[in-house]
């Protein structure tokens, strides 16, 4: 991860100020379920506890606080070891009946395929911040989701940018996020679009007084 300086005008609103986020009793995935699925990614891949710790630079311990559901992932945590793992984000999101094998490579839709309101299942990361698939299914090569991040909350550490594979394209729904990069920072408000390539430095955060909802499609490479 690249640090950046902080600026006096950095300064985030307290986190757990009053918001419109969604009630719990709203979230399936919970702790718990969310480390199951990530040990379950984990040993498809074949890797052990200590070796999915050494290739994120964190302590077994930390690892294993993950998948028995003790923390929660930042994101930038989750979009590493979905990363390592060689798994679309979408994969976390899938359990039971619908959780494809750690790995698999999707194949491009041959027919209709629906997903409803209820169907879909969000994850509550570090921070608050709310991930909620929105492809009906799994896409070779796309992640297609929601991000909700509530008053402060932020993908990374404070003075942490983080890297990933492919591009992201996003618009904000409402309210509006700053996104931090090695060199400038900007702010994208309600239907304000943004792009810009995973592997380019970058950091999100919301700094205003609402929650910040935006839709994201990370592109994979060779999609």
């Amino acid at each position: 991860m690249t640090a950046i300086a902080s600026h006096p005008t950095d300064r985030l609103p307290v986190p757990g100020t009053p918001s419109s986020r969604p009630d719990d009793s709203a979230i399936d995935l919970d702790a718990i379920a969310l480390g199951a699925r990530l040990r379950e990614l984990r040993l498809a891949r074949g890797l052990s506890l200590r070796s999915l710790a050494t290739r994120l630079d964190i302590s077994p311990s930390a690892v294993s606080q993950l998948e028995r559901g003790a923390r929660r992932p930042s994101v930038s945590r989750l979009l590493t070891i979905v990363q390592v793992l060689e798994v679309p984000l979408a994969d976390v999101f899938a359990t039971g009946a619908s959780a494809a094998p750690g790995g698999t490579v999707a194949a491009p839709p041959r027919s209709v395929v629906v997903q409803r309101a209820d169907e879909s299942r969000p994850v509550v990361l570090g921070g608050g911040v709310v991930f909620r698939r929105l492809s009906p299914g799994h896409l070779r090569g796309v992640d297609f989701f929601e991000s909700t991040y509530p008053p402060g909350a932020s993908a990374t550490g404070v003075n942490d940018l983080v890297t990933h594979e492919g591009y992201e394209v996003g618009t904000v729904v409402s309210g509006e996020l700053t996104i931090e990069f090695p060199d400038e920072r900007i702010v994208v408000r309600a239907g304000d679009s943004v792009t810009f390539p995973c592997d380019l430095p970058h950091r999100l955060g919301n700094r205003g007084d609402i929650d910040a909802v935006a839709t994201w499609l990370i592109v994979h490479p060779g999609a």
